[in-house]
């Protein structure tokens, strides 16, 4: 694509992430519907991916030096925001697995956009001192003789009489062979012979021939005819590949090329850039230096002058530390700073009288504050999102695009060079700070002149009190530097990185990363999860879901030093999965993809390596000053259930490997933004650590599954293919993939490597690959069982994480079963209320009625009495 191409796609990616900018003001309104947020969240994510997959072609592509400065910037803004949105969601539905069927659906998107890329620059910017690094590497671990070295078998020496033994045993085998072919040939022309002799002679008929082999052609002729009508059917209805699918087209050799040249250019552009700054500032500095000197010193002369006459004395010059003379001139007019003088003493007075007016009024405050949590408790709960660190940046560069780059006319700069008057506007800026730092040297001792003449009395006053106070200062600056010396002893303070690199290369706790990339990590899309979901069903993730969350947790804040120092910091990672899943990969994808260094602490290597607790703190300090020196770094600890044994087996008892288990806490704590450091723990039984101290170290937890399905129907079709294997209509890959279901990844390879030998390889064109040939080494293979894949995710629900999600889903029934019991005790109340309501009604008319029996007279006793 042309230079003018990739500039228009910077300009719709511009507007797409100018419109998202605006409507970010709606995500900071505080919510209280759950799915409307997790709605809202997850369409800004799925729209910065978009965003962020264009603006990462564009800068890696794009060949004008200042316009990639001003993406870079963006770039590294949108890559924050996507884990900033990614780390809301996670504390918003409790886990790390997020699911956007129907967003997707929504905004009609294809799964496969939502792969998260992997920025080409982590690579390309530090591309010579990785390979320099690596060069050195390779060296030390040949001189060590600790490198990947060949096998070599060993070559018994054979006695003279065996070996002509031998010889003579495979040259009659060989003989033999060649008689009994002979002798197959004679007994065939034998036969033939009798078989003549039998049937006699007879006059061969031509026609009957003629017929036969009409026949027989005509049949084979419309065979092949109805299978390549069926085949051009099936690549119509797009149930089988065109036949040059998997060849590279011309075209796309032709972009590799072009993509190659391009790359060539944005080096020559990006050195001519460079060299442009150091020209036009040494030009600057010869015609425009000596009038912008003369300007500050004008200026400030006057500022004095005005000042005095306002105030009736000098001003105080600020100190280097405040900013100097650019503070008071900064985008002010000398009236403005005169205005601001006057302002500031009037508020100076103002405080004074407010502080004595403050005490007597601290009861209030109290009241005031217990009135605001009581409403804040009135109100409820409503989620709010927090703040951005990433957007003030975006909206700076979105800002400087509009201003700069939008309606820029460029039909002058067709080879898209630098632009020599954004240089000069830049350098100007630099040249004057410059400058301004030597006017103020000589302001400052002009003013002093100044106020001796006028007023020595003063000044010399003045400068005792100043003198007491910095002699104070010193004296504590002292101080705390001693403290600091004395604090931070750095036990290896007299030796180079060079020879700490070599020792830890020689111990074997620096090792080189194998050459993985996180495409290599195969797998499908989660079609389910959503649904699932909804029927309060917790999925199992795919694949590509924990490549995913290997690219946020892991990749992007190493990869970009900017993000890692903003973003939500991770600082520890767990891998949990049984064996085969593809762990180690993704571990030696993390190096590969960013240009880590690899130390690896388990405990197994460093078993009797620098003995005793000393010698334990010695090597995480190397450890450290290393990877600090040499970011980034990846420190990887396998098996890291043993450093957290609940019972350390006997058998592993001598190797200690509970050695690193109080201190990989501390290490987490030595750890600060700054340092790009990533703990990546691999466990394929989880279940056997201690849970606390285990979950304490480790801020992210991803379960590996084992492949599902879809995944399982990729992996076989690419490794068959990466292997020398072809894939015809005689090879059932849905079949094979049905079959495999609960084998992993590294049992699917190995299958694969086992079958496909070099002599398989050449006879493929002969005789086509079934899938037969692959059932047999995979019967000797065990797989993962439903059981043990259970017991992963019974073991992750007792994690925190875990138990915060199962909490929010019986939270949610729980609070629909107090809503049902609510309604139940509302209505009994209701019912005992009209029963009370009855029953005072009825004890009233029963006392009315013994009233009316009391006044009438007693007419049973008189009949009593008269009788």
């Amino acid at each position: 694509m042309s230079n003018a191409m990739y500039n228009k796609m910077w300009h719709q990616t511009q507007e797409a992430l100018n419109s998202l900018l605006d409507k970010e003001s709606e995500m900071m309104k505080p919510q209280r519907n759950q799915v409307f947020i997790f709605q809202m969240l997850a369409t800004f994510y799925i729209k910065y991916v978009q965003i962020f997959r264009n603006l990462e072609n564009v800068y890696d592509q794009i060949v004008h030096p200042q316009k990639r400065i001003l993406i870079r910037k963006i770039l590294d803004g949108v890559m924050g925001r996507i884990l900033e949105l990614k780390n809301e969601m996670v504390e918003l539905e409790l886990t790390e697995f997020h699911y956007f069927d129907d967003i997707l659906q929504d905004l009609k998107l294809v799964p496969q956009q939502l792969d998260i890329p992997i920025p080409r620059y982590f690579l390309k910017e530090k591309l010579e001192v990785i390979k320099g690094r690596e060069e050195i590497l390779a060296q030390l671990l040949a001189d060590s003789g600790l490198g990947i070295t060949e096998k070599k078998y060993p070559v018994k020496p054979v006695p003279l009489e065996e070996a002509v033994k031998l010889i003579q045993v495979a040259e009659r085998a060989r003989q033999g062979r060649l008689r009994a072919m002979f002798m197959k040939q004679i007994y065939l022309q034998e036969y033939r012979a009798k078989q003549a002799r039998l049937l006699g002679e007879r006059v061969a008929d031509v026609e009957t021939a003629a017929l036969c082999i009409q026949k027989v052609w005509r049949g084979f002729h419309q065979r092949k005819r109805t299978e390549r009508e069926r085949e051009e059917e099936m690549i119509f209805l797009g149930m089988n590949p065109p036949p040059l699918f998997n060849e590279v087209s011309a075209a796309l050799i032709q972009a590799d090329r072009v993509t190659h040249l391009r790359d060539k250019v944005q080096v020559k552009h990006e050195e001519e850039y460079r060299d442009a700054l150091v020209t036009i500032k040494d030009d600057l500095k010869l015609i425009e230096g000596p009038n912008i000197k003369e300007n500050l010193q004008d200026e400030i002369r006057r500022w004095f002058i005005e000042c005095r006459n306002l105030t009736g004395t000098f001003p105080d010059y600020p100190t280097e530390e405040e900013g100097g003379s650019a503070i008071i001139f900064s985008s002010k007019t000398r009236q403005q700073v005169i205005e601001d003088i006057i302002a500031s003493q009037e508020e100076e007075e103002k405080n004074k009288k407010k502080k004595k007016e403050e005490k007597p009024k601290k009861g209030k405050k109290g009241k005031e504050k217990k009135e605001t949590k009581g409403k804040n408790k009135e109100e409820g709960e409503a989620w709010k999102m927090s703040p951005s660190v990433f957007l003030p940046m975006m909206e700076e560069g979105n800002n400087v695009y509009k201003d700069l780059w939008k309606n820029k006319d460029e039909s002058w700069n067709v080879p898209q060079g630098y632009d020599p008057e954004l240089i000069k506007e830049e350098k100007r800026k630099e040249l004057e700070s410059e400058i301004r730092l030597q006017v103020d040297e000589l302001m400052r001792q002009e003013l002093k002149n100044l106020k001796l003449a006028v007023n020595r009395e003063k000044e010399l006053s003045g400068k005792t009190g100043r003198e007491k106070g910095s002699k104070k200062k010193n004296k504590k600056e002292k101080d705390k530097t001693w403290k600091v010396g004395k604090q931070d002893k750095d036990p290896t303070a007299d030796r180079t990185i060079e020879s700490l690199y070599k020792e830890l290369v020689e111990e074997g706790l620096l090792i080189q990363a194998l050459k993985v990339n996180l495409s290599d990590y195969i797998g499908e899309y989660s079609y389910l999860g959503t649904t699932l979901r909804q029927v309060s069903i917790e999925p199992m993730p795919s694949l590509l879901d924990v490549r995913q969350l290997v690219t946020l947790y892991g990749i992007l804040p190493l990869g970009s030093e900017a993000v890692h120092e903003k973003a939500p910091l991770v600082k520890s990672l767990l891998l949990a999965g049984p064996s085969g899943v593809g762990k180690k990969l993704l571990v030696h994808a993390i190096c590969t993809e960013t240009g880590a260094n690899l130390f690896d602490l388990s405990a197994a290597n460093i078993a009797g390596k620098y003995p005793g607790k000393n010698g334990l703190q010695m090597m995480l300090h190397i450890i450290l000053k290393v990877a600090r020196q040499l970011q980034p770094s990846v420190v990887w600890i396998r098996d890291t259930e043993k450093t957290f044994y609940k019972k350390v087996p006997n058998a592993e008892r001598k190797m200690e490997p509970k050695r690193l288990k109080k201190q990989l806490p501390k290490i987490l704590k030595l750890l600060k933004p700054n340092d790009r450091i990533l703990i990546v723990g691999t466990t394929q039984r989880p279940f056997d650590a201690e849970l606390q101290p285990f979950c304490k170290v480790y801020q992210k937890i991803i379960l590996v599954p084992r492949p599902d399905y879809a995944s399982r129907y990729v992996l076989w079709k690419e490794i068959i293919q990466r292997n020398g294997g072809v894939i015809t209509g005689a090879l059932s890959v849905s079949c094979l993939a049905k079959i495999t279901d609960g084998f992993t990844q590294g049992t699917i390879v190995q299958v694969v490597k086992e079958v496909l030998t070099e002599r398989r390889i050449r006879q493929q064109s002969q005789k086509p690959l079934t899938a037969l040939e692959f059932i047999a080494s995979l019967s000797s293979m065990s797989p993962v069982y439903q059981e043990e894949e259970e017991s992963f995710k019974d073991w992750y629900a007792k994690t925190p994480m875990g138990k915060k999600r199962a909490l929010a889903l019986t939270g949610d029934n729980k609070e629909n079963e107090k809503n049902k019991g609510k309604e139940k005790e509302k209505k009994g109340i209701k019912e005992k209320k009209k029963k009370k309501k009855w029953g005072q009604r009825g004890q009233q008319s029963s006392q009315h009625h013994k009233e009316l029996l009391a006044k009438q007279p007693d007419h049973t006793l008189n009949s009593e009495e008269g009788s």
